[in-house]
């Protein structure tokens, strides 16, 4: 058979549309787009959300799915294709300059998000997000709505969570400072109001204590540690005012225990999120050895009960006074 320019042309034609119909056709009628076990439809302003998600290019540095090698970030969940039906596009993203955002819906309360979009400092001070602050009160709304339903129905059940402590905070800050702060204790188990720091409030201690300090708190509690950091205007109820903790110390001695539990498990429907995932146990400690000494002038460190001294540790006398049992509010 002779090889004519139009045989070639013909055959090429054919070649083209035949792999055309095996790589996209054959898919498109035999893939199903079912939905996942925790998969609910977007409302219209969280769709509006992802339309701003996609429009302002966040899945460059962050995605939107957790892989198998991914439990090394405290992942809960393996991503599944159903958790993506109907949703165009599906950019799901490559890089991770920021933390994948695939369940974050109820991981912070809506106040936090609102504060995060204005600018991510208030938040995260060490932030490399740029600030959101240049869309409208609306569409910041918007875009927060989307990032809390990621997850779908698990989602669901966090910002139900959220909502519902949220309803209890407000009420107890709405009763005073005393009030407030008494119910916050009242939420640590009875095991860690009464548990002293383990680590000595040492120089070193302290200043790594401060570096934590300066890289994840300063903006909601400020460098004072009233609680009128940057972020306070959007939060409610608004951030500790660590000062007056002075007068509200568990049997006049004990602190370390609360700052340790309520620093690693966040308090759930305000703005302090938990940080179990992100520091470790002696940088907890430490940091709640620089709340205690620089705000309080107080620290329960290596008072008893205590245990025998990790080998590392130095010679360390605790010369913080206690304050007096009827010293006023």
């Amino acid at each position: 058979m002779k090889m004519t320019p139009a045989f070639l042309i013909v055959g090429a034609l054919l070649v083209f549309w035949a792999s055309t119909f095996i790589i996209v056709g054959l898919p498109s009628m035999t893939m199903k787009d079912n939905p996942s076990d925790i998969w609910r439809p977007l409302s219209p302003l969280e769709r509006e959300g992802h339309r701003l998600y996609v429009k302002n290019g966040c899945s460059y540095c962050h995605s939107l799915f957790i892989r198998v090698s991914d439990w090394d970030i405290g992942a809960e969940r393996i991503a599944k294709a159903g958790d993506y039906a109907g949703i165009e596009p599906a950019i799901l993203g490559s890089e991770r300059t920021g933390p994948d955002l695939s369940q974050e819906g109820g991981e912070h309360s809506d106040d936090w998000n609102i504060a995060h979009f204005k600018n991510p400092r208030y938040t995260t001070p060490v932030s490399l997000m740029p600030s959101w602050d240049f869309l409208t009160n609306h569409e910041i709304a918007a875009l927060a709505a989307y990032v809390q339903a990621l997850g779908g129905k698990d989602a669901d059940v966090r910002q139900k969570r959220q909502r519902e402590w949220k309803r209890q905070a407000q009420a107890a800050y709405a009763g005073g400072v005393d009030r407030n702060i008494e119910w916050l204790h009242a939420q640590v188990p009875e095991v860690w109001r009464r548990m002293p720091n383990p680590y000595p409030a040492t120089e070193a201690a302290l200043q790594r204590g401060k570096r934590i300090y300066q890289q994840l708190c300063i903006n909601c509690h400020s460098p004072i540690g009233d609680g009128n950091g940057p972020a306070q205007p959007f939060l409610g109820p608004p951030p500790l005012n660590f000062t007056i903790l002075r007068r509200h110390l568990v049997e006049n001695r004990y602190i370390g225990g609360i700052f340790y539990y309520q620093i690693m498990n966040g308090i759930t429907g305000t703005a302090m999120p938990y940080f179990k995932k992100h520091l470790e146990s002696e940088k907890i400690w430490d940091l709640a050895n620089y709340l205690a000494v620089s705000f309080l002038g107080y620290t329960d460190a290596n008072t008893e009960p205590r245990g025998i001294d990790a080998s590392y540790e130095g010679e360390w006398q605790n010369r913080y006074q206690a304050p007096a049992v009827n010293e006023s509010p």
